[in-house]
């Protein structure tokens, strides 16, 4: 992968103006419809993946995932109306807290597969919409419970106050509401309690969890209901590239758990995003300069965490690798231009922060002015979700290899 990437990176530049050092995104499709696929044969037999688009909301990236996952889920309605202009033939899901009114119009008159119900409030905005136009709708109640004792993660959502789903002691009083609404229908329950899962013991835990929860309402409030949506929330170790989740033995462990459970008439439903997306994407800054400063070299890059807040964002130092350049930033017959040899550098951008650093004292053999810094995982809540008009730099390039 790294002489493709190199390939790539002499393409983009051969095409780009010569003297303008390169900041880009690269995605590798292939790749991630490979994981993709991979994914989805692993599933057991009642389960369904959706892609959760918050994680990268490409048009290409969606065109690539359409034909494979289930459906995709929006988060919001901005989100809502893209993926419908972009693939209006995939199934829709729509979830997130403080949903607009006119947000929560436009998924029942796009007809999605369900809506992730977070307050009564909200229950009762969407029952006064479909009492308005007629129509009805599915909806999954998304339900805050304790997590009894399982190890939580580095971004937990549930098992704990939060602005997240239902707490169950609403639990009764949202079903009579439901019971005696004409045009709310309710197809089941929604869990994410937490993301960044590692762990694929602990995760087989939390599924344990959620169907014993699912089980234990649906006998106690009689219930007959087809659904149970798990979340995503599968982790990417940005620290340790090589630990990777074991989302094949997961999945088989998951359909004995399931028969002993005896769940295989109900639909499962997986809503992820990062794991599917994050491995198909890199990173590229060129770098401008190379400098000493109290006794630690920095390598400054054409980018940054404006164009790249994942490391800031998860508090890490990201994955990369270098990409020797032709040195065409480096001519210049006054002065000799820094080279380091074997040494740790700190990978920063081009921002007035000192916190626009993307890897600190990383050791290299060696790096100069003109190289490529390649950030790795760089796939997922990445882009969509930097600062990008800070200091209004020009955006990346973006290329997608098929």
């Amino acid at each position: 992968m790294k002489d493709r990437i190199s390939k790539t990176i002499d393409f983009l530049k051969s095409e780009g103006a010569p003297q303008t050092p390169l900041c880009a995104y690269i995605y590798d499709l292939a790749s991630l419809t490979q994981r993709a696929a991979e994914m989805m044969s692993a599933l057991p037999e009642n389960c369904e993946l959706y892609y959760a688009s918050k994680a990268n909301p490409e048009a290409q990236v969606l065109a690539a995932l359409a034909p494979l996952v289930d459906g995709f889920e929006a988060a919001s309605g901005g989100e809502l109306a893209w993926l419908n202009e972009c693939q209006p033939q995939v199934p829709l899901i729509f979830g997130g807290p403080g949903k607009l009114c006119t947000e929560l119009e436009l998924a029942v008159e796009l007809g999605v597969e369900a809506i992730h119900v977070e307050s009564l409030t909200e229950l009762d905005r969407l029952q006064q919409i479909c009492a308005r136009t007629g129509k009805t709708c599915n909806v999954l109640l998304r339900m805050n419970i304790s997590l009894q004792g399982l190890p939580s993660t580095k971004l937990t959502m549930g098992g704990k106050p939060t602005p997240f789903g239902f707490d169950e002691s609403e639990l009764a009083a949202v079903l009579q509401v439901i019971e005696h609404s004409a045009s709310i229908n309710l197809q089941g329950f929604h869990f994410h309690l937490m993301s960044h899962q590692l762990d694929r013991k602990a995760h087989l835990a939390l599924m344990a969890l959620y169907f014993k929860t699912f089980k234990y309402w649906c006998d106690l409030y009689q219930l007959q209901v087809p659904l149970l949506n798990v979340g995503g929330g599968i982790g990417i170790n940005y620290a340790d590239p090589e630990q990777v989740f074991d989302w094949r033995l997961f999945c088989a462990e998951l359909a004995k758990l399931i028969t002993a459970e005896r769940l295989a008439d109900t639909k499962i439903r997986f809503e992820c995003g990062r794991y599917i997306t994050a491995d198909c994407g890199y990173y590229v800054m060129q770098v401008l300069d190379i400098k000493h400063n109290h006794g630690q070299y920095f390598a400054v890059g054409h980018g940054g965490t404006h164009h790249f807040r994942t490391p800031a964002a998860q508090s890490h130092d990201h994955p990369f690798f270098v990409c020797r350049g032709q040195a065409e930033l480096s001519n210049n017959a006054y002065f000799a231009y820094p080279e380091i040899k074997q040494q740790a550098v700190t990978l920063v951008g081009q921002l007035c922060t000192p916190k626009d650093v993307l890897a600190s004292q990383q050791y290299v053999e060696e790096l100069a002015i003109g190289d490529y810094l390649v950030f790795t995982q760089a796939g997922a809540y990445a882009w969509n979700i930097s600062h990008q008009n800070f200091l209004m730099h020009a955006p990346p390039l973006k290329h997608f290899m098929n």
